[in-house]
């Protein structure tokens, strides 16, 4: 990161994926008009929140913990965790915005009401969530970037997992899903050095998902291709 800044006054964050794919189909067009803006945050962006001053999480969940999931693609996993645990306030955030009009339209079906939605890059959350305020986060299948010259547009980084474990609270859980190997060595290595205590005891710590796992389109795309998923979990120490 250089000292350039926008001139909101953010500063200079390359960003590294998509905004958009496939053309949106209406139903989802009419997601994204009707539903989006009531799901939202709040000032979370440069722009609106110049002084990046911290969210009021109490007038967005009423006072339950907090759990944030860092790109959710289709909102699958995000969706069922919500109906899991109906007495915790999840946040989900994803920049890619066909993927927030497909979990809009299960959070319509499902009718959860514990779910905001963050449309843009988890760092700018990360400004404005209070330190210390998320119980739990989840890491599900992320781009795994495959050339090792794009390994540091990964999210694990420090760039990213440094704002992350400020933002955990003391004995806060992160889980980590993947099926590239490299990924899971990067992770290894990088979770540590910002803080993070993996708490595997022997390998089916790592072979075997959670109990309140529910599996997403990417892992079963990658269990069709033969590529074997490995779930990581990651403590803030208390």
């Amino acid at each position: 990161m250089t000292d350039t800044k926008h001139p909101s006054g953010a500063p200079w964050r390359n960003f590294y994926g998509r905004f958009k794919g496939k053309t949106l189909r209406p139903n989802q067009k009419d997601y994204l008009e009707s539903d989006l803006d009531a799901l939202s945050l709040g000032a979370v962006s440069w722009e609106e929140n110049p002084d990046r001053s911290p969210l009021d999480l109490n007038a967005v969940f009423g006072g339950k913990p907090l759990w944030v999931e860092i790109g959710f693609g289709g909102g699958e996993h995000l969706v069922h965790q919500a109906k899991t645990y109906p007495e915790v306030g999840i946040i989900g955030c994803e920049p890619f915005i066909n993927g927030v009009a497909m979990l809009l339209g299960k959070i319509r079906e499902s009718g959860v009401s514990n779910l905001r939605v963050h449309p843009g890059d988890a760092r700018d959350l990360f400004d404005v969530l209070p330190a210390g305020s998320v119980e739990k986060a989840f890491l599900l299948y992320p781009d795994p970037w495959p050339k090792k010259r794009h390994h540091r547009r990964r999210f694990v980084t420090q760039e990213h997992l440094e704002p992350l474990f400020h933002v955990l609270k003391p004995g806060a859980e992160f889980r980590v899903a993947t099926d590239i190997p490299d990924y899971v060595r990067q992770t290894l290595i990088e979770a540590p050095k910002a803080g993070f205590e993996w708490l595997a005891e022997g390998p089916g710590d790592w072979r075997h998902p959670w109990g309140d796992w529910h599996s997403t389109r990417y892992e079963m795309k990658a269990l069709r291709e033969g590529r074997m998923p490995h779930y990581m979990t990651f403590r803030r120490p208390a």
